[in-house]
């Protein structure tokens, strides 16, 4: 608990910047978290940025392990991301879990050096559900989480249309079952999943303070 309000804190005293504005494969790196003085032991927390892939759940469960060693890693994900593919980021939501972790909707500010504070987050769209695997969940009132009804693309040959032909794919409805009962299981209400395919894929739908609070996806303050 206590490092978690230290993050915290980190974040509320920080100045904002933009969220970027292209969206790479989400990486992961170890940051130390400016923390009154605390020099050398200042705590150090993941810090994972970036479009939620197949390979990113993988990719995080060998970088914990690879990480943990060092002895000053905390149990602590800051998490920063447009979203990226829904199934991945369940499974990366069930490895946080699994791993015991808490999420911060944050990230740290850009410069160079080894201490870092933090600035404001995103977490849209398939993100979401990665959060939702936090052990505990922050979602400070800088940073923003959106949803929006999941569809991925598939291509085919119409020669009437002219050659090559890009689709969207909506749920038939087996998914939105799938992913309400992952959020049940992570302590969400449904009713934030059902929201989601209720919003337009061509819009994000952010939610307020309200929300987070009545659907049970986290608290603005510790």
């Amino acid at each position: 608990m206590r490092l978690i309000k230290t993050v915290f804190i980190a974040l509320c005293v920080a100045a904002l910047v933009p969220a970027f504005a292209h969206a790479e494969d989400m990486s992961f790196r170890v940051v130390s978290v400016s923390s009154g003085g605390c020099g050398a032991n200042c705590p150090q927390v993941i810090a994972a940025q970036g479009e939620i892939g197949p390979e990113t759940p993988d990719a995080f469960v060998a970088f914990v392990r690879e990480n943990a060693r060092g002895g000053n890693l905390h149990g602590i994900v800051l998490l920063d991301s447009p979203g990226g593919k829904v199934v991945a980021s369940m499974e990366l939501g069930q490895a946080i879990r699994k791993l015991g972790m808490a999420v911060i909707v944050a990230r740290p500010a850009a410069d160079q050096s080894r201490t870092m504070a933090l600035v404001s987050g995103r977490c849209y769209s398939a993100c979401v559900y990665a959060l939702m695997g936090g052990r505990r969940r922050v979602i400070p009132p800088q940073s923003s989480v959106g949803i929006h009804r999941m569809f991925n693309y598939s291509t085919s040959f119409d020669i009437a249309e002219g050659g090559l032909v890009r689709e969207r794919n909506y749920d038939d409805g087996g998914m939105l079952q799938t992913l309400s009962r992952y959020a049940a299981m992570m302590g969400v209400s449904t009713e934030l999943v059902k929201l989601a395919e209720r919003t337009s894929p061509d819009k994000l739908y952010v939610l307020t303070g309200a929300d987070i609070a009545r659907w049970r996806l986290g608290s603005r303050k510790l």
